[in-house]
């Protein structure tokens, strides 16, 4: 294994789980609110999503940060 994957919590899960649990979890609406960008605010699809977020490198940032934290607060950590 990686070493620098070690540690990385986003290891081994694919940008469409992301989003979609994202989705699952706050709804488009709350999700364009936390990540201010296009795709989840003005008719917000998950295939718009990835293919935006796939060339957009700090949308993407955003969103597995958004995502490390939505799993904090369903761990209770938050």
């Amino acid at each position: 294994m990686n070493q620098e994957q070690v540690n990385n919590p986003l290891h081994g899960i694919t940008l469409e789980r992301i989003v979609k649990e994202l989705h699952d979890y706050y709804g488009w609406d709350q999700l364009a609110f936390h990540v201010n960008v296009n795709c989840f605010s003005n008719n917000p699809t998950l295939k718009s999503s990835l293919k935006f977020l796939r060339k957009t490198d700090w949308a993407r940032k955003k969103v597995e940060k958004l995502y490390l934290k939505m799993l904090a607060e369903i761990k209770g950590e938050y």
